[in-house]
């Protein structure tokens, strides 16, 4: 029996020591939760959908209230709505504006009869 416990005792000796750390963050393979819900809120905002955008980073707050991202979102939550551009519901564009509606399909013009 003391021979078995000595064996056992022995055989932890043995093995490879791991200490407790922080994963590097350049070397992770997944984001934590609050950093995919930050990169989703960013990503409504930058598809012009503010209060899908909105809810996430209340979300972020709620869940993960001392995470980084949660510390971020309430900064951005907490700023004038007319700071953060990515709140209206419609997308900045650099294309002019016009009063004719917008399609894909190639504009064609019936001939007009002569009088």
């Amino acid at each position: 029996m003391k021979a078995a416990l000595l064996v056992v005792l022995l055989s932890f000796l043995g093995a490879p020591f791991q200490c407790a750390s922080d994963p590097d963050p350049a070397r992770r393979m997944e984001d934590t939760p609050s950093e995919a819900l930050w990169n989703l809120a960013e990503r409504f905002g930058d598809e012009g959908h503010g209060d899908a955008r909105r809810e996430t980073l209340e979300e972020i707050v709620r869940s993960y209230p001392s995470s980084r991202e949660g510390e971020r979102a309430r900064q951005v939550l907490s700023a004038p709505a007319s700071a953060d551009s990515t709140a209206s519901a419609e997308p900045q564009t650099d294309a002019p504006q016009t009063d004719a509606p917008q399609t894909d399909a190639p504009q064609t013009h019936a001939p007009q009869p002569n009088p």
